[in-house]
């Protein structure tokens, strides 16, 4: 039989137990499972709000809020808050920025296993996994065809002067568009006429636009003739209805890769990764035409909507110089060319 005293001893032991279960501060509890993620998206806003959709549909139990912003208005957003980010997750934008923003401190290292999808990591990845390629675009030009303008078929018709107040395309400051422009001519002609080449061509630029996207829209709207823009942005317009036709330089054009990356500091990680992961699958990077979206992807096993759009002369655009000298450039443009100020929405 058990004694008296140690049955006492047993209710009292028992007691102690359930009290110390009680009394568990909540900070020493499994914290629950996240359910959001904030996204920092830079395409088009219909895209933007299709990938929340399908991402959602997804994954059951997170909700996704997401703010779009352009690729140098994004930048300058982490890097204002790089103390406290608010974002978990930057979606799209050429990588020019990303290779900036992985620089500065901005971004997550993330070993994704669909690293293993990309077509070409050496172009379409960063070597140290802080960033990822998710679609390809190369640049065009956009012309009203009720203009009377003939459609520039080279860098250097940008110059004519039948072209002054005519032209239409973002500025560098708010848009990786518009910086992608510049790259390219810099690359293609060298600092000291590409720059040159720059200032005549501002010009006969009619306005700067916040979005990079936006010149498109304008000129199908016959507020200008001629758009410098991702040519699947003017595919875009031209399948709303606008009256454009797109036309390539025939000396070669730049492209963009378009970036993601994890912010450093990310408050729903885990989210951040599960969102990643997705985006590097096929069945995600075959969404974009559901949501008037003809970027070409990065990885094998999707297929192009516009193959044509990437059927053109590029130039080897070098997107770690481009990104290394992102700051210095843009200070440039705005301080000696064209401020950044009355930008059209």
């Amino acid at each position: 039989m058990v004694s008296r005293r140690r049955l006492i001893l047993f209710v009292m032991v028992i007691a102690a137990l359930a009290l110390l279960a009680a009394c568990q501060s909540p900070a020493a509890k499994a914290p629950p499972a996240s359910a959001e993620l904030n996204v920092l998206c830079t395409p088009q806003v219909e895209w933007c709000e299709g990938m929340k959709t399908e991402f959602e549909a997804a994954n059951p139990g997170i909700t996704v809020n997401f703010v779009r912003m352009s690729s140098g208005e994004s930048l300058t957003r982490l890097r204002n808050e790089k103390d406290n980010p608010q974002f978990d997750i930057w979606w799209g934008g050429p990588v020019d920025s990303f290779v900036a923003a992985k620089s500065e401190g901005l971004l997550e290292k993330y070993d994704s296993p669909n690293y293993a999808n990309i077509i070409d990591p050496a172009k379409m990845a960063d070597a140290d996994h802080y960033w990822a390629g998710i679609y390809v675009g190369s640049l065009g030009f956009a012309t009203n065809t009720n203009s009377g303008i003939t459609p520039p078929t080279s860098w250097d018709d940008l110059l004519k002067p039948e072209m002054k107040g005519q032209i239409l395309i973002a500025h560098p400051s708010s848009s990786g568009t518009s910086y992608t422009t510049m790259c390219t001519r810099l690359q293609m002609l060298g600092d000291e006429a590409g720059w040159q080449w720059i200032g005549n061509f501002a010009g006969n630029v009619l306005q700067y636009t916040k979005s990079g996207a936006a010149p498109a829209k304008f000129v199908g709207q016959g507020e200008a003739a001629v758009g410098i823009v991702f040519s699947h942005d003017i595919v875009a317009e031209i399948e709303k209805g606008s009256p454009m036709v797109l036309t390539f330089p025939a000396e070669g054009t730049g492209y963009e890769i378009g970036g993601m990356g994890i912010i450093k500091g990310a408050k729903n990680l885990a989210n951040a990764q599960k969102w990643f992961d997705w985006a590097l699958e096929p069945a995600t990077q075959e969404l974009g035409p559901k949501y008037n979206a003809f970027q070409a992807p990065t990885v094998k096993g999707a297929k192009a909507s516009k193959p044509e759009l990437l059927e053109v002369k590029l130039i080897d655009y070098d997107f770690q110089w481009c990104g290394d000298n992102k700051k210095a450039i843009v200070d440039k443009f705005t301080n000696e060319i064209a401020g950044a100020d009355k930008l059209k929405e």
